[in-house]
């Protein structure tokens, strides 16, 4: 997919609306693919970069390597290196990603009262 014109006028839309709608902003710091599915495993506590990729199933380890930058970036996760050999990397969710418990529960109930809806 390619990246909008930093110059377009759909650009300053998208920029406006997420500077002006905290829920957008939020939908934008955890709404990507595998974004939101990191942080509820997570949810439970530390994990290193192999058990996360088990849990995770399809997800290449580039794409998360790539989601868990973003999202240490944004502040939602932490990484902690352990000098050994080899090496052991743990990842956290910050303090600000531990809030995000309620809301990752509500989606799960509303996801599943959703798929039950269709399916009837």
């Amino acid at each position: 997919m390619t990246k909008i014109k930093e110059t377009s006028t759909n650009f300053a839309n998208k920029k406006a609306l997420v500077e002006e709608c905290p829920e957008l902003y939020a939908s934008k710091l955890i709404g990507g693919q595998w974004s939101l599915a990191i942080c509820s495993y997570l949810i439970n506590g530390k994990l290193r970069f192999g058990e996360l990729r088990k849990s995770l199933g399809n997800i290449t380890e580039r794409m998360l390597t790539l989601q868990l930058r973003k999202l240490e970036e944004d502040k939602i996760v932490t990484r902690t290196v352990f000098a050994e050999v080899p090496p052991r990397v743990e990842y956290e969710l910050t303090e600000i990603g531990y809030q995000l418990k309620p809301v990752i529960v509500e989606l799960d109930k509303w996801g599943t009262m959703h798929k039950a809806s269709l399916e009837d």
